[in-house]
């Protein structure tokens, strides 16, 4: 690029923070006018406010007078609060205030038009932009093609442009550093200084370089659910960051980010995530795991952590029955099972008062049965609740007479009396009156409990409810198909039952539970959330997601992944595609791949991609590093040496090394080992805990979704990845490498590794 245009360029870009700096002094002025408003007002509130209570009026004048007072202070602060945001938002901007230009023609307008494409909207003056915020339908011209004819969507629907020029820039502190033209969507100079950088602890927005494939996904409206299938490091993750700082925008004032949820594979990557969508100017959504939501909905229950899962699928004796419970057919099968409860089978306990049954659990099926067969289960509960409400009123007399009462009566103090006599509708003068009126009061005041009994329902057996519906199984669903035997199912009921006992439920266990409990007692779901991301779909389950689409019946779903990432779920996971096509409706139905993975360097994503059976579609962007380099040791003490050794290179050139083990126990042994040789690595044990620059040690299950500079698998060998079930887990592991991979095995190499070509890594 010429120094003429450099020059140019660099004089409208002072122009822009010229007037960005104008803005913030007049946006300064008025945060410093509202703050002496506040405190004037405040300041004279005795004075402004009239106080007269001695009539009816006067109380009135006195409310009107207060509430104009909350008025203005409201407003006051309304005004500093929006100017103090817009004061945030040009700071960012005049720090840099847009990364690209585009020059276009409109069809039907008399000349080319220029405009610069930035983080956030500036104007100097009304509709008159310097910068476009890149989210303005205007500015998908930059992202969804290059030179030439580009059509893009406005609100009154499509409109063609001729795009003349689209140039870039990459500025630091109000300097321009490089400029360059550029006929493809996002050039690849400022792809490959974007990804050279070191990784860090926090997730950066990806704004600048977005692809056209990506812009896709941002800006997709129409969707009821939108499947972003992904390899490793293809942005995808990023690319629904982007999403929902889009939406939050396309939407203002009819969403909200309260109204937006994320469901992410662990805490850390939660952790590594939240700066993203503040760096945009917008506020985050609701994020959480599946294990903390389930958790929270199930208080008094342990349910099963990300470490136990993982340890438990390796359990042989367990595989059928996991793969039967998380499928689609035992959502099916539960929803059959409860729709069974309409005509038989409810179980419920007694409401007991002063250690006597108050009221049966035999009358209370009575009543539930004694309902029109055309009742819900949502209906036939709330009718039943208002009977049993109306038996226990009835029930007060019958107590009131009792000789507990008439010496609780005899008790009360001349204080308990007054307290009591507040909430008589009228004054009692017969002695006999009095009496039955405080000895009701002293009914319902015990009855509480059983009242409360009754309209949380707690005369529902839930826990034994739940086991009923596993023995009930078999005869909803043939276990032969699924390589089964009654009396191993009957087993595994058997170990529910001692897990109910010990007040703990695994996680395949946890969704069935709450689906039922939320039929029985009829929960409609969340009807407030409009839009549900799931991020690493593929550790998810089909009955997992069939819950969780009847959890948020309005929502939208956008479900990103990367099948070949599959941890939890294996073989099942590629399944998925095709029962998400039973649960939602095809035409409302949006997939998108994307295949080019930019997070490692050229050699590292062609090693991990060859690591997989049908890994050839992935495509490396061509950013050059080292091949990973492979060391297999004849022991321990000589693979804990060689480790200490990358560790040390790796910490000269990059900020984070991660030596990835497979399991937490694996981990916990070569952290011991590296402190006694006089390391610091931080060991990851559970995803509560922060990412740290430097060296860490993290189980394979917690690296998910995350990037590191440097990569060191450890014990990489047939001892520890025999199975082909632990594929796609290598490819995990080794897909979290930027710039450096290696594999450090003890003994004999992973035969897994031998679809790798020789030529492609380097062996010691």
């Amino acid at each position: 690029m010429s120094n003429d245009i450099k020059a140019d360029e660099q004089k409208h870009l002072d122009l822009v923070i010229d007037r960005i700096q104008i803005a913030k002094t007049t946006e300064a002025k008025k945060v410093k006018t509202a703050n002496q408003d506040l405190e004037e007002i405040n300041k004279n509130f005795t004075n402004d406010v009239r106080i007269k209570t001695q009539t009816y009026s006067g109380m009135m004048d006195t409310a009107m007078s207060i509430r104009q007072q909350q008025q203005m202070l409201s407003e006051r602060e309304n005004r500093r609060d929006f100017a103090a945001k817009k004061i945030e938002t040009l700071n960012k901007l005049e720090q840099n205030p847009y990364f690209a230009r585009i020059d276009f023609h409109e069809m039907g307008e008399p000349k080319t038009e220029t405009i610069y494409i930035g983080l956030s909207s500036f104007t100097d003056q009304p509709d008159h932009y310097l910068v476009y915020d890149w989210r303005a339908p205007i500015s998908s011209i930059y992202y969804d093609g290059g030179i030439g004819d580009v059509t893009y969507q406005t609100p009154d629907g499509e409109q063609k442009v001729n795009v003349q020029l689209k140039r870039q820039f990459q500025i630091s502190d109000g300097k321009i550093k490089t400029v360059f033209d550029t006929e493809e969507v996002v050039g690849d100079q400022m792809l490959l200084d974007a990804l050279g950088h070191q990784s860090n602890t926090k997730m950066k927005s990806i704004v600048t370089t977005i692809q056209k494939e990506q812009n896709k996904i941002i800006r997709d409206t129409k969707s009821d659910l939108l499947f972003v299938q992904g390899s490793a490091g293809s942005g995808k993750t990023a690319a629904i960051l982007q999403r929902v700082a889009y939406l939050l925008y396309q939407y203002r004032g009819n969403l909200n980010p309260g109204q937006v949820i994320l469901f992410s594979p662990n805490q850390l990557f939660n952790d590594y995530i939240n700066q993203v969508l503040p760096e945009l100017g917008e506020q985050n959504m609701v994020q959480m795991t599946y294990y903390q939501y389930s958790s929270h909905r199930l208080p008094k229950i342990k349910v099963e952590t990300l470490s136990q899962r993982f340890s438990d699928q390796f359990i042989e004796e367990l595989k059928p029955i996991n793969n039967l419970k998380n499928s689609l057919q035992y959502f099916k099968a539960v929803s059959a099972y409860a729709n069974h409860l309409n005509k038989e089978d409810m179980l419920f306990k007694n409401i007991v008062f002063n250690g006597e049954i108050l009221i049966s659990k035999e009358k209370i099926a009575e009543i539930y049965y004694s309902f029109n067969e055309n009742y819900n289960l949502r209906n036939r509960l709330s009718e039943t609740k208002e009977s049993l409400l109306k038996l226990l009123n009835r029930k007060i007399s019958a107590e009131m007479r009792k000789d507990w009462v008439e010496e609780a009566v005899q008790n009360l103090t001349k204080q308990d009396i007054q307290e009591m006599h507040k909430s008589a509708e009228e004054e009692i003068l017969n002695a006999d009156k009095e009496f039955n009126f405080l000895a009701r009061q002293i009914v319902i005041k015990a009855f509480g409990k059983a009242q409360k009994q009754i309209t949380r329902a707690r005369f529902l057996r839930i826990n034994n409810q739940f086991i009923h519906m596993l023995r009930s199984i078999p005869q909803i669903i043939n276990l032969e198909k699924h390589g089964l035997t009654r009396d191993q199912w009957n087993k595994e009921v058997d170990r529910v039952i001692g897990d109910f006992k010990e007040g703990k439920l695994s996680m395949a266990d946890v969704s069935p539970y709450l689906y039922l409990y939320d039929l029985i007692t009829g929960k409609r779901g969340d009807r407030e959330m409009r839009y549900v991301f799931i991020d690493e779909i593929q550790d998810y389950s089909a009955f997992q997601l069939a819950y969780l689409k009847y959890n948020f019946p309005r929502a939208k779903f956008t479900l990103l992944g990367d099948l070949n990432q599959a941890i939890f779920t294996h073989e099942n996971s590629h399944r998925l595609l095709s029962e998400l096509s039973t649960m939602f409706d095809p035409d409302k139905t949006q997939v998108v791949q994307l295949t080019k993975s930019y997070r490692s360097t050229k050699q590292i994503t062609d090693f991990t991609k060859h690591l997989l059976k049908d890994g050839e579609a992935i495509e490396a962007f061509d950013r050059q590093g080292e091949v990973p380099h492979i060391y297999v040791t004849d022991g321990l003490d000589a693979a804990v040496k060689q480790v200490e050794r990358q560790v040390k290179i790796n910490l000269d050139e990059h900020g984070t090394t991660a030596i990835i083990g497979k399991n937490l126990k694996e981990c916990e042994a070569i952290t011991e080992r590296l402190k006694a040789d006089g390391l610091t690595p931080n060991l990851i044990k559970t995803e509560n805990q922060r990412l740290t620059n430097g060296t860490l040690v993290i189980p394979s299950y917690l690296a998910k979704g995350l990037e590191f500079d440097s990569v060191i698998m450890w014990d990489a060998s047939s001892l520890a990845y025999h199975d082909e079930d632990d594929r796609q887990l290598v490819y995990t592991i080794g897909t979290r490498a930027m710039h450096r991979l290696t594999i450090v095995a003890i003994g004999h190499l992973s035969p897994l590794f031998e679809l790798v070509p020789k030529d492609e890594y380097e062996l010691n």
